[in-house]
């Protein structure tokens, strides 16, 4: 059975090119959601083994979103990678605060985050970003 990693990405060309890149790793199945809220939901429903998100998202933002998904105990591990087109300098230190494992500015290479996510998958404990 594939894998699924979960991408929230309100931008449809940003959208589509990660559900390409990701596509192409072995055993992994890819689901989009445009929102946070929708995230929540299909991670409710779906055992989910890596979370890819943006943080500018209608209503709830990634940072929120992230925030979500640690606060449950099943999901402390889970690799979670942003992607983001913010240029504050204080956005990936906060990001790993929140309990992120990568972060990728835009614009971003997707072979970079598909090796990154490999990586997570593979790697027998999750570590957050240094």
């Amino acid at each position: 059975m594939n894998r699924i990693v979960l991408i929230v990405e309100d931008t449809e060309t940003c959208r589509d090119t990660l559900e390409v890149a990701l596509m192409n790793l072995p055993d992994l199945s890819v689901r989009s959601v445009t929102s946070a809220e929708e995230a929540l939901q299909c991670m409710a429903g779906n055992e989910v083994c890596a979370l890819v998100t943006d943080l500018r998202l209608p209503r709830m933002d990634g940072y929120q979103l992230i925030e979500a998904v640690r606060s449950q105990p099943q999901r402390v591990s889970l690799p979670i990678l942003v992607i983001s087109g913010d240029s504050d300098p204080l956005v990936p230190a906060r990001v790993a605060g929140l309990g992120a494992n990568a972060y990728f500015s835009k614009p971003y290479s997707p072979s970079a985050v598909c090796k990154k996510l490999e990586q997570l998958l593979s790697a027998p404990t999750v570590y957050k970003i240094q």
